[in-house]
């Protein structure tokens, strides 16, 4: 049988494509290996260039983190579901409360705009205006 990885959508044009891969392995270290040998240039997204995991590379062993687990040297049995999840990157910072009280929100641009409440006259509040 063996242990299923899960290919993010970013990766699979490395992997040829496929979105689940079976191979066997004792450990998350081993299945690395056996993941660089089938599919070597993935190496460079898994590994940095001391063989550690990458800081943007998350692992997770039947949704458990091995970060949180025994790093590489996790144990792998078969029927094991291993997922590779890069982090995304980029958004905006969470807005305050304050923030969301003065009926603040996200333009489609990532901007924090305000508007009105239709609660509050005119002439106490701008009718639109721009933070960054």
């Amino acid at each position: 049988m063996g242990v299923t990885i899960r290919v993010p959508t970013p990766l699979r044009k490395l992997t040829e494509g496929r979105a689940k891969l079976d191979l066997p392995a004792a450990t998350v270290g081993e299945l690395i290996e056996a993941l660089e040998a089938d599919y070597p240039s993935l190496s460079e997204r898994l590994r940095d260039e001391d063989g550690a995991l990458r800081h943007f590379l998350n692992v997770y062993v039947n949704d458990e983190d091995v970060r949180y687990l025994q790093g590489l040297e996790t144990t792998l049995s078969d029927g094991d579901e291993v997922s590779l999840v890069p982090a995304v990157a980029g958004g905006c910072s969470p807005m305050s409360h304050a923030e969301r009280s003065m009926g603040m929100h996200r333009s489609a641009h990532g901007r924090r705009t305000c508007r009105r409440p239709l609660d509050r006259p005119a002439e106490l509040w701008y009718t639109h205006r721009t933070f960054r």
